[in-house]
């Protein structure tokens, strides 16, 4: 046992080593977001240790409470008398998927000095997915859990946890806290115990640190979360830098910076507002007036805390890494950096070219990295990578080590490292030789997660991709691990669950292949991957060669190795790709500009998807539908030398723009009719770069306005990719009992967690205030001005912002006013206790490419399954809106899911594909 300290100044924390077990239950990847943590015990209710409780793993079908230690808060969780071999025999690695929950405790010291303040606990949890703190003893009527996520990736740079605890300690005596973790182990997290442990057995590892935190009002500096670029002969190499801060407490704002140098000036992006307990990013913008020598940063930070009128210095010192400019012979792995998202400091890393550019100038190569990769502090990725003659090589960090597996947010940033590489090169002549284009193509490779992570950008954005090289990548999450094992298919309905999977179909890569046919791409996969099992990258290549016969696409199936080798892309038949398909990409495409040729361009959600051949399909007849054969959009394109036609399935809307460039890709008319399906369009004399956009109205399509916005919305997880910070609106703090305070700290700390996401936390009178939204029942209303970024609505009614926007009426959800303001959908009522999200187009009429997401509850329990629900990870099935009543969820999973759906263009009510 831990041994009890003696009596100190300060408070004192101790965690038992004691660890009391339950499990394990089948569950899927993601499906805990889900279930309750606690699951299957509910924490209100005292807990019985000697029940059993069902699980399909177990001999008899039942398990019970088993006992664990840690040592140093390092745990590890295993059930060795499951019969694991005999599971996977027929199930496979999705047999290997469990979840548990573990409990231990943990006791709070007093000082010997009386103190008024109770403290906080910070907590860290490496690889667990959740945990809560519940008092020993606890009125089961009043006491919800607050379940904060772990750093289930274990990824570097995780702010903890800071928790408050759920009653006061006693300020005389040890004060026992009960400590419940959601152990859930995902085979993409953890890896098969065979080749990890050599055991059939797998194992959860669990790290847990717990320490006390006076809840004092002041700043503390967050080194994990510094972002600063590398000089270049005295020149830095991007002009962000970063300098994360941490409200230990207290509202705080910075409202300048200066820095220390005779050649370097430092300005504050914008003022910054942190939260209680919020970690953020300051956002600072460096600029020379020449080459600096300086080793180190010394930057001094002013903020601002309102119940005192005086203003704090903060000061940070950044060390400053120097290189000699590269040359033929020698070069350095450079760190760039620049604002993501208009104002968030983010990093990436450069490999020069051998030589200057030549004309025309070649495109660079996006190097994709694996899951759990921190491409800044392990070298092995940058020097697996084969420097190149002519191009440039970005290796763009995904905003983390994991982001969002190089779909959404991630692909975003890796696009916008490429643009941000070309503003860097522009800004010094001495670079200029080097620069890249504006707007340049790239090749794209990626090894793993980032294999998948290449197929599915060069998919989605055809047009900005000359080849492709992914290696040991997986086809999808539910091909990597099967959903075989769901507890929610037990109970949910068929064409619910159809609809609620809809949200995972963006991220289907092999839908997707069709788009690749005119694409270059050398698959490469290990014979003996012990982790993505070769046959992904055989069954991508079967199905692109399905699409077409005689597309480019070499398999290199390397015998005998694994999934990582150093040999990977260090290899004449890797190199010669490279070099061959850059250089290649100057000339001018073969099929269209010959006149000949036909593709088919497959769109889930228009928002995130690029043109091929210069089509692109903005809106769909029915997104996301399942009720016809269809639930894709395509475009089947056909030239030859009489004529360009088109068919159209589940299109409503797309676009092509003209171009006589030899080196575009978009559409060369050549003087040729253009028709969709059968219809014969009149095109007329059209210059080059004209954009033609086709509506389908009443049966016939009709040339429409080409600047007509694409709606962004299509599943809730497009609310992390943002044009800004992303702003939490939460309700005053006199109008509410509901914890939504917490809930917005805990969702602005999982957003940094996961993908270095900044927000802002806002009172609905400061956002209305803001926004200038005052709407009268005439639906007028002013300008807003909440800046360009998503928006997240926490809480029910007393949300004066959200009840606001709700009057304009924009989707189907509203208060109704005859029935003492009852929350509705479409006209029928929705229960209090349920949760309820869903996407909204933002208020500003300019802004109409973000996005607003409403996580209504009413009740403390609503607003926790409402956290679970967000979308913070792929996998998570939730599409453009949703209702949930959690007590069901909590044992049923999606069975407690009572209506789904995705809306129709426009926001407007899509009955095909809505149940409620």
């Amino acid at each position: 046992m831990s041994v009890e300290p003696e009596a100190d100044q300060a408070w004192r924390v101790v965690v038992s080593d004691d660890w009391d077990v339950l499990g394990p239950f089948p569950i899927h990847a993601r499906e805990q977001h889900f279930i309750s943590p606690s699951f299957p015990i509910d924490l209100a209710a005292a807990i019985d240790f000697d029940r059993e409780w069902p699980s399909s793993y177990a001999d008899n079908g039942t398990v019970g409470w088993t006992s664990a230690r840690s040592t140093d808060g390092n745990l590890a969780v295993s059930f060795p008398d499951i019969r694991w071999s005999y599971l996977r025999a027929s199930e496979g690695w999705a047999a290997l998927q469990h979840h548990s929950l573990l409990r231990s405790t943990i006791t709070v010291y007093p000082p010997s000095a009386s103190t008024a303040v109770p403290p906080r606990l910070l907590v860290s949890l490496d690889q667990g997915s959740f945990f809560t703190v519940k008092p020993s003893i606890s009125d089961s009527d009043t006491f919800t859990p607050r379940w904060y996520s772990g750093n289930i990736y274990l990824m570097g740079a995780a702010p903890p946890q800071s928790v408050d605890l759920p009653a006061p300690p006693s300020t005389s005596e040890p004060t026992t806290y009960e400590l419940f973790i959601s152990g859930d182990y995902e085979i993409r997290l953890f890896g098969d115990p065979v080749f990890k442990r050599n055991s059939e057995v797998p194992e959860l590892q669990i790290s847990l640190k717990v320490s006390i935190e006076e809840p004092t009002p002041q700043l503390v500096l967050q080194e994990s979360h510094h972002v600063r670029p590398d000089f270049v002969d005295g020149w830095a190499f991007g002009d962000a830098v970063g300098v994360g801060l941490r409200s230990v407490d207290g509202w705080w704002t910075v409202t300048n910076a200066t820095v220390v140098s005779e050649s370097i000036h430092i300005e504050l992006l914008r003022e910054t507002r942190l939260a209680p307990t919020q970690t953020r990013v300051i956002p600072l913008r460096l600029s020379q007036t020449s080459a600096s020598v300086d080793t180190e940063l010394n930057i001094e930070l002013t903020a601002t805390f309102p119940s005192s009128n005086d203003a704090v210095q903060i000061s940070v010192t950044l060390p400053v890494t120097h290189h000699a400019q590269w040359k033929a012979e020698t070069f350095s792995v450079l760190r760039s950096t620049y604002f993501f998202a208009s104002s968030m400091p983010t990093t990436f890393l450069a490999i020069p070219p051998i030589f200057q550019n030549k004309d025309p100038i070649l495109p660079p190569v996006l190097a994709l990295h694996g899951a759990g990769v921190d491409i800044i502090n392990m070298p092995f990725w940058a020097e697996a990578l084969p420097r190149q003659k002519h191009s440039w090589i970005v290796a763009p960090v995904g905003r983390t080590e994991w982001g969002l597996d190089w779909h959404g947010v991630s692909a975003q940033d890796a696009l916008a490292s490429i643009d941000a590489l070309h503003i860097v090169l522009k800004a010094r002549p001495s670079w200029n030789p080097w620069v890249t284009e504006k707007d340049t193509r790239v090749l794209i490779i990626g090894h793993s997660n980032g294999g998948q992570g290449a197929w599915h950008i060069a998919s989605r954005f055809p047009d900005r991709v000359v080849g492709v090289m992914p290696a040991a990548a997986y086809i999808k999450s539910q091909a990597y691990i099967s959903l075989v094992q769901s507890r929610s298919a037990h109970y949910i309905d068929p064409t619910l669950r159809a609809i609620l999977e809809t949200a995972l179909t963006p991220d289907d890569n092999d839908l997707f292949l069709s788009n690749l046919v005119n694409t270059k791409v050398l698959a490469i996969h290990g014979g003996v991957d012990e982790n993505v099992p070769v046959w992904h990258t055989r069954e991508l290549v079967s199905v692109l060669k399905t699409w077409r016969p005689d597309a480019n696409i070499t398999l290199k199936e390397d015998k005998g190795q694994p999934h990582w080798y150093s040999s990977l892309f260090q290899n004449d038949v890797a190199r010669d790709f490279l070099e061959s398909t850059l250089a290649q990409s100057v000339d001018p495409p073969a099929s269209m500009e010959s006149g000949f040729g036909s593709f088919t361009l497959t769109v889930a959600i228009p928002c995130d998807s690029g043109p091929m051949r210069g089509f692109k399909i903005e809106s769909l007849v029915i997104p996301g539908r399942r009720v016809i054969p269809y639930m894709l959009a395509r475009l089947v394109v056909e030239s030859n030398e009489d004529v360009i036609s088109a068919r159209s399935i589940n299109v409503r809307s797309f676009s092509f723009s003209i171009s006589d460039s030899p080196r575009s890709p978009s559409l060369k008319l050549g003087g040729r009719p253009f028709s969709i399906d059968g219809q014969l369009i009149p095109l007329g004399f059209l210059a080059q770069g004209s954009v033609i956009r086709l509506t389908k109205q009443s049966g016939q399509w009709k040339i429409d306005n080409p600047d007509s916005n694409i709606m962004p919305s299509g599943r809730l997880q497009n609310i992390l990719s943002t044009s800004a910070p992303i702003t939490i609106i939460i309700p005053d703090e006199s109008s509410t009992s509901l914890s939504t305070l917490s809930a917005a700290q805990r969702l602005a700390h999982d957003l940094d967690l996961y993908h270095k996401l900044d927000t802002t936390i806002l009172s609905s009178s400061s956002a209305l205030a803001l926004a200038q939204l005052h709407l009268s029942h005439h639906h007028q209303h002013e300008t807003p001005n909440l800046g360009q970024g998503n928006l997240i609505i926490l809480g029910g009614k007393s949300n004066t912002f959200g009840r606001t926007l709700l009057t304009q009426r924009k989707t189907e959800f509203s208060y109704n006013p005859d029935s003492h303001e009852q929350f509705q959908l479409h006209g029928r009522a929705i229960a209090r206790n349920a949760t309820t999200l869903f996407l909204h187009p933002h208020p500003d009429p300019e802004n109409s490419s973000s996005l607003v997401l409403f996580m209504h509850a009413e009740t403390d329990t609503a607003l926790e399954t409402a956290l679970r629900l967000f979308p913070i990870r792929t996998g998570i099935a939730v599409p453009d809106w949703i209702v949930v009543v959690g007590e069901a969820a909590d044992t049923l999973g999606a069975g407690g899911v009572q209506g789904a759906g995705v809306w129709g263009d426009g926001w407007i009510w899509n009955e095909a594909l809505s149940s409620f």
